[in-house]
């Protein structure tokens, strides 16, 4: 493919490499494929399905009244879910964070060169010719644009459902105090960006087995497996002070943008952690990409 590529510049009078596949017609052929609108229509759904929830079960306790906490003097983010708005939007980024906003992100970005190796178009895209490089930039930035507008529309949609049925007001703290309602939303997309940042490692192990195989289901359920395993190792308390190596160890930081004081270690550390494993993982992908053979 490679032969062909430069025999092509070579010889096409006006051919520039870095016009070809433009990200815009990549994110259309991507938005109409149905799992795209399948999973925004699950996330847009989510909201409604725990409101429903908590007005047949009494409450986020399941107790009658709703009262936070009920008989349990443990309080925790989801019985202070319907407080407000904020609140409703804060735990539904709690609940999906751990699992449903894997799902999209290894599905966007596992799904997109697999697909085309088992369409068996991968290789006429290539002798378009699409320089490899080229492809996967437009294919990687247009996954990571769906998997961020995944993460988006979720609570952007709780916290309208959450407003209309709670009302609006200040973010209420399960440990005590409130955020100003002036505050909220700059928190929360703040917490929205380090759970993108977080689900980079996931991004990054979808694009590599992507690359790596013609079936978009193993590239998908093979980051989505590893991601479970990181965080079944997490759980080990025996690996002590090493399990700060791994993403899933931090995966929950972004409550710490939630708190009366603005708290950015955890953070900090989980954005190094993450953007370092998926740097390496993503230049696994290219180098090993570009010196594939291509037969699908």
């Amino acid at each position: 493919m490679n032969a062909v590529q430069e025999a092509f510049q070579e010889t096409a009078a006006g051919y520039r490499p870095g016009r070809t596949l433009p990200l815009r017609v990549e994110a259309l052929r991507q938005w109409r494929r149905r799992r795209t609108l399948v999973m925004g229509g699950v996330l847009a759904a989510l909201p409604f399905i725990m409101i429903v929830a908590f007005a047949v079960g009494g409450g986020p306790d399941g107790g009658p009244g709703g009262g936070p906490g009920g008989g349990n003097n443990r309080i925790t983010l989801i019985d202070t879910a319907t407080a407000s708005g904020a609140n409703f939007a804060a735990t539904c980024l709690f609940v999906s964070a751990g699992f449903l906003l894997v799902v999209p992100v290894a599905l966007f970005c596992g799904d997109t060169v697999a697909s085309e190796a088992s369409w068996s178009s991968l290789r006429y895209l290539l002798a378009s010719p699409v320089p490899r490089a080229r492809l996967l930039w437009s294919k990687l930035v247009v996954a990571l644009g769906f998997s961020l507008a995944a993460m988006v529309l979720l609570p952007v949609v709780a916290l309208a459902a959450g407003t209309a049925a709670y009302g609006w007001g200040p973010l209420k703290l399960p440990t005590g105090g409130a955020l100003a309602a002036s505050d909220t939303v700059p928190r929360l997309a703040l917490a929205v960006a380090f759970i993108f940042v977080s689900q980079l490692v996931t991004a990054g192990l979808a694009f590599w087995l992507s690359t790596r195989t013609d079936a978009p289901l193993g590239a998908v359920g093979g980051a989505v497996g590893l991601t479970i395993v990181g965080n079944v190792l997490d759980a080990v308390t025996a690996l002590g002070s090493w399990r700060e190596f791994l993403p899933a160890h931090w995966q929950f930081a972004w409550a710490d943008a939630l708190q009366p004081q603005l708290e950015w270690g955890g953070m900090v550390k989980g954005t190094a952690v993450s953007v370092s494993y998926a740097l390496v993982l993503f230049a696994l992908a290219f180098r090993g990409f570009s010196r594939k053979d291509i037969t699908s």
